[in-house]
C-alpha cells in the first residue's frame, strides 16, 4: 500500500507554507517570499536585530547544498546590508522520496 497516493506533487512551496504558518502562528515578524532584486527567498525572519533568510530546496534524494547556494549566488542578504544588522543564511534541503530534512546549512553572510 503507498502512503502517499493522492497527495500533491512535493515542492519546497509546501514546507516553507508550513514553516511559515508555524512561526507566525508563535509571533515571529515573518515575511514570505521575501522579494530582493535578484528574486524571492522563501522566508524571512527579522528577530532581535537579527535577519534570518531561509530557502527550501527539495532534493531527489541527498543533500546538493542547491538551498545554500541559491541564497549565496542571488544575494538575497544585498538589500539588509545597508541596516547593519546581522544576517545569517539558512538552506534546508527535503528528500522527495522520504518527504524529510537530509540538508541543513547555516551561516553567517560574508558580505556583512
Amino acid at each position: 500500500m503507498e502512503l502517499h497516493t493522492g497527495l500533491a506533487e512535493l515542492r519546497s512551496e509546501n514546507y516553507a507554507s508550513v514553516f511559515y504558518s508555524y512561526l507566525v502562528a508563535i509571533g515571529l515578524d515573518v515575511v514570505p517570499e521575501d522579494a530582493s532584486l535578484m528574486g524571492r527567498v522563501d522566508v524571512g525572519i527579522a528577530l532581535d536585530g537579527v535577519i534570518y533568510l531561509i530557502e527550501f530546496k527539495v532534493v531527489d534524494d541527498k543533500a546538493t547544498g542547491e538551498a545554500m547556494a541559491q541564497l549565496k549566488t542571488k544575494d538575497y542578504a544585498a538589500k539588509y546590508r545597508a541596516k547593519s544588522q546581522l544576517i545569517y543564511l539558512v538552506g534546508v534541503e527535503i528528500s522527495k522520496p522520504d518527504r524529510q530534512i537530509v540538508g541543513f546549512e547555516w551561516q553567517r553572510d560574508a558580505e556583512e
